[in-house]
């Protein structure tokens, strides 16, 4: 199925809520022992399946995993094909905070161009953006995964 990317309609737009929920109630989960900045993701389906993730600190950072990456890489560990990734976290210079550009790039490797990408914050203030508005000039990408390798 093809559509504007960012673009959701009926079905997808349960989809969104979805996400944006699993989020908010994945963050009471994450590790940020160090920094304290609390982060939920949640990874909704195609075909309406979901997962969650939270961030993973650690005291050597680069050690540290996203929340976004974790929600996206059990997507992938679960056969489930992302049409919606949510992240919620507290704001960032009073905005809302949307992925880095590493857990966008995983976003379009994993699920492609169509990635409806959802910041969230604390109170559930949400604002959504396709993934590629994000990710301007990122390198391109064959097809997102849907499957596991054959």
């Amino acid at each position: 199925m093809s559509r504007e990317p960012g673009a959701l309609t009926g079905n997808e737009d349960e989809r969104l809520h979805q996400a944006i929920a699993m989020a908010v109630e994945a963050r009471a989960s994450a590790y940020a022992r160090y920094s304290g900045f609390a982060m939920g993701a949640a990874v909704v389906g195609i075909d309406g399946r979901s997962t969650r993730g939270v961030l993973v600190e650690n005291v050597s950072l680069g050690l540290s995993m996203c929340a976004e990456r974790v929600a996206l890489f059990t997507a992938v560990t679960e056969a489930v094909a992302p049409a919606v990734l949510a992240v919620c976290a507290p704001r960032t210079g009073g905005q809302l905070t949307f992925p880095c550009g590493a857990c966008l790039q995983v976003g379009l490797e994993v699920a492609g161009a169509e990635l409806v990408i959802v910041a969230v914050d604390p109170d559930g203030v949400h604002e959504r953006a396709p993934l590629l508005t994000l990710l301007t000039r990122a390198p391109k990408r064959h097809t997102p995964i849907t499957g596991p390798a054959g």
